[in-house]
Order: C-alpha cells, then sequence, then structure tokens
C-alpha cells in the first residue's frame, strides 16, 4: 500500500484500527470522533487519507523546518542504519553523535559547549532542571533546588519538566508533582494593564522584576534556574518586551540562578537564528532544544550547557546519573547533520529574516476583522488572538470558546485547506508556524483561508 492513492475502503478501514486501537496525544475520544489521517507530505503541503491537500501551517507541531519530502534526509538515515543503526552513549560514542555535539556546540552563544542529547524537548527540559540541582550541590549550595517560569508556558509532559509547566488544567490530572515549580508573569503586551500597556520597555522592566522577586521571596539559597522560552508559546506567541532578557540576565547573575532557554520551539530558524537567544542578544548558561533539529525525519533532542556547569563533573569520578537509552541515537544523528546542511546550503535561517516582515504584513491584514484582537510573534512564528470585543478586549467564556475553537474553527481552517491550531490555553488564539522554506505565496494562500474562515466566524458571534 503506498501513501499517495489510498482506496476508500483501505482508508475506512484504517480510521477502523485507529478507532479501536490508537490512543492519541493530547486527543479527545469517543463519541464520533476520527482522527484525520494524514498520509503524505511534500514541500508546505500534506494530504489525507482521502486525497485531499492541505497547508501545513504548523510545520506539523513547530517541527518541519526543511519541509515534507526532503530525500536526502530520508537517505541519511537509511545510509547510517545500514553502517550502525543504535549503540547508547552510556559510557560509549558514536561517530554522528560526536559531529552533531561539536556542531551544536559551535552553533551556540558563549562557552555553552557541552551537548546532552535526549529524544526529545520535555526530555531536554527535564534533564536542565535535573542538572542545575546535581550543579548547585557539587559546588556546596544543597538547598537550591526550586525552578521559576511564566505563567501560561509550556515545558513538557514529563514529571518535572509538567512542575515548571504553567498550565494548572494540564497538572491537576497528575499531581502531586515534582515540588519546586513557581510560576511569574508572562509577557504578553497586549493584556498589559495600565500604565504598562502604551510602553513596552516598562512593561518588560516590570515582567523581569517579578523574576527577582520571586527569588527573594523564596530565597535565593533555594532557587536554581529560571526557565524561559524566547518567545512564549502557550497563550499564542508572546514575544519578549525591548530590554526584557538583558534585564533577567542580570536578575540571575544577582542572585547565582542559571537562565534556562527553553527552544524546543524557537531554535533552528523558527525565529531566524541557529538559536533564538541570539535573535534576542542574551547568552543562558542552559539551552533545550529539539524538535527542528532534525525537521521531523527522526527524534532527538539536545540540552547545550556551559563549560561551567560541565566543570565539577569533570574529574574523572564524578557522574550526571541520567540519560536516555535514544538520546543522541546515531541514526537521529545522522538525519540532525544532513539537516543543518540544507540549513546553510539553502540559507534557511537568512531566508526567515528575510520573509518574517512579510508574514508579519500579511497576517497583520486580518486586524480588519472586528474578531482579531491581536496579532503578535516573531519570525515565521505567530499567534493570532481572537476578541468578543476588540474595542474592550473582552475574551470568550469557557464555553463561548469551546463552541468557537472546537465547535468550528479548528475543523473549519481543516477543511478550508489549512492545518494550523486554534488553541485556548489562555485566551483563544490561531497559531501559525509554516515550514522556514515558505514565501509570500503560501503566506497568502494562508491569509485567504484565515480572512475567509475568520469573516465566517465573526458573522456566526
Amino acid at each position: 500500500m503506498t501513501t499517495t492513492d489510498i482506496a476508500p475502503q483501505v482508508s475506512s478501514d484504517l480510521e477502523a484500527k485507529a478507532n479501536r486501537h490508537l490512543w492519541g496525544h493530547f486527543a479527545r475520544h469517543g463519541k464520533g470522533i476520527t482522527p484525520p489521517i494524514i498520509t503524505r507530505g511534500e514541500g508546505v503541503h500534506i494530504w489525507d487519507s482521502t486525497g485531499r491537500k492541505y497547508i501545513d501551517g504548523l510545520s506539523g507541531l513547530f517541527v518541519v523546518q526543511a519541509g515534507h519530502g526532503r530525500k536526502e534526509l530520508a537517505e541519511a538515515a537509511a545510509k547510517q542504519a545500514e553502517q550502525l543503526a543504535f549503540f547508547p552513549l552510556w559510557s560509549y560514542a558514536t561517530p554522528t553523535a560526536i559531529e552533531l555535539a561539536d556542531r551544536l556546540a559551535h552553533y551556540a552563544p558563549a562557552d555553552l559547549n557541552r551537548v546532552f542529547f535526549t529524544t526529545g524537548g520535555g526530555e531536554a527540559v527535564e534533564s536542565a532542571w535535573k542538572l542545575a540541582k546535581q550543579y548547585y550541590k557539587l559546588v556546596g549550595k544543597p538547598g537550591k533546588f526550586k525552578v521559576i517560569s511564566r505563567a501560561i508556558a509550556y515545558h513538557g509532559t514529563p514529571q518535572g519538566a509538567l512542575a515548571i509547566t504553567g498550565l494548572p488544567d494540564f497538572k491537576k490530572p497528575f499531581e502531586p508533582l515534582t515540588p519546586g515549580g513557581f510560576r511569574v508573569p508572562n509577557t504578553n503586551f497586549y493584556r498589559a494593564p495600565a500604565p504598562y500597556d502604551t510602553d513596552p520597555k516598562a512593561w518588560g522592566r516590570y515582567c523581569a522584576d517579578r523574576i527577582a522577586e520571586a527569588i527573594e521571596f523564596e530565597g535565593p539559597d533555594t532557587v536554581c534556574a529560571v526557565f524561559l522560552e524566547p518567545v512564549q508559546n502557550a497563550g499564542g506567541c508572546f514575544p519578549p518586551p525591548p530590554g526584557y532578557f538583558e534585564r533577567v540576565r542580570e536578575i540571575c547573575d544577582e542572585y547565582d540562578v542559571l537562565l534556562v532557554s527553553d527552544e524546543v520551539i524557537c531554535a533552528f530558524g523558527r525565529i531566524g537564528s541557529m538559536f533564538a537567544c541570539d535573535d534576542f542578544g542574551y547568552v543562558p548558561d542552559i539551552i533545550t532544544c529539539a524538535k527542528g533539529l532534525t525537521s521531523g525525519y527522526s527524534p532527538i533532542g539536545a540540552m547545550i550547557a556551559s563549560d561551567r556547569l560541565f566543570e565539577p563533573f569533570n574529574d574523572g569520578k564524578t557522574v550526571f546519573g541520567h540519560g536516555y537509552t535514544f538520546g543522541g541515537h546515531p541514526v537521529s544523528s545522522a538525519v540532525a547533520l544532513a539537516n543543518l546542511d540544507i540549513f546553510e546550503r539553502e540559507g534557511l535561517n537568512a531566508h526567515v529574516k528575510d520573509n518574517a516582515p512579510v508574514f508579519r504584513a500579511t497576517l497583520e491584514q486580518l486586524l480588519e476583522l472586528p474578531i482579531v484582537g491581536d496579532v503578535r510573534g516573531e519570525g515565521f512564528f505567530y499567534g493570532i488572538e481572537l476578541v468578543k470585543d476588540k474595542a474592550t478586549k473582552e475574551t470568550f467564556n469557557e464555553d463561548e470558546s469551546e463552541r468557537l475553537l472546537r465547535g468550528f474553527l479548528t475543523s473549519a481552517l481543516f477543511e478550508g485547506g489549512l492545518y494550523c491550531r486554534a488553541d485556548d490555553r489562555g485566551d483563544p488564539v490561531v497559531q501559525l508556524a509554516p515550514p522556514l522554506i515558505s514565501g509570500k505565496k503560501e503566506f497568502d494562500a494562508i491569509y485567504d483561508i484565515l480572512h475567509r474562515v475568520l469573516s465566517e466566524a465573526s458573522r456566526m458571534l
């Protein structure tokens, strides 16, 4: 069976098997819900089992940077699998993992030279917190174990990463969580209170200073790290205000707290550079990354730490007692190297920087619609916040949001030919993150579908 032309009966059989056996991630089940079955991708498009074509407006899940159907990435996987399909990094090494670590260290800023591989982003976040805890124990500050992150922020599903996540509804089913996670305000300027609502720089200073306030409140001798995304995903793409990260870096240095740049989404060109901390001019102590490292062609993630954090482990006897069977998998590492070759050969980062203003200007045309309150983001990563009343910024209540997002928008956008995310972790938004090979043609097509569907939503309301 090929995935380019699936017969109706085969499609029906797949649906029946999915309904019987497949447990979807973050998915609803039962009551006649059947997931769309995606069978093929090429460039910026995907196809489902009925043969319908869609624009992939979310790069799968902020992942497929180089686009679908890149044969050289599949060939890199096959070639490596023939030579060495698997070997762990548990006191051993493989050539592809070594080469990838070297390459990532050269992309990373300052002295972030130590690369610890995982299989995904949540594991990278988990690894960073564990490293921070053990590091401070080794340097004689054993009480530093707490972490600070932002409200509504998502940092992953493992118990530690979930404790760092700032979404209460995501955490309630799994409580009690790992202790030590504390929250500060995010940088949503659209919802900034007076007098900060007219001064982005003052708003950034206010938000950053709340981190210092939280460290003081919890006790500087108990806080080990601050976890921040360069552009916060959950809630709808909150960029950092001017001066925000500069102030956060000052605070972390003042209190001897590690700054972790969670770049699981933002790294590898999503904002315009290999690492988004470079886009916003700050140097973290740790970078966590995953998703776009292989453009999704094979799973891998990484925690990249500074030489200072590695130093206590560099004595011939101290072990970071942490790892994953498939961390730094030789096939995934080979695919990542081939993916980074594409980045350099095709100039994907420069392409994003050149075309980001066009993407922004195209999406900002949606502000003419009464339902669109805000358009925000950076690079190829944007959120469109939806409101009941544009003048007052009144949002939708829980029932209204349910009807709007899951009762209408999700299916209407998909049926209209656009795969993206309609989300209400926070206020209702539509999120977009097209493959980095996209350009004006794709931006215009995305806009046309959004304008048509959001106009219909406005009339319904």
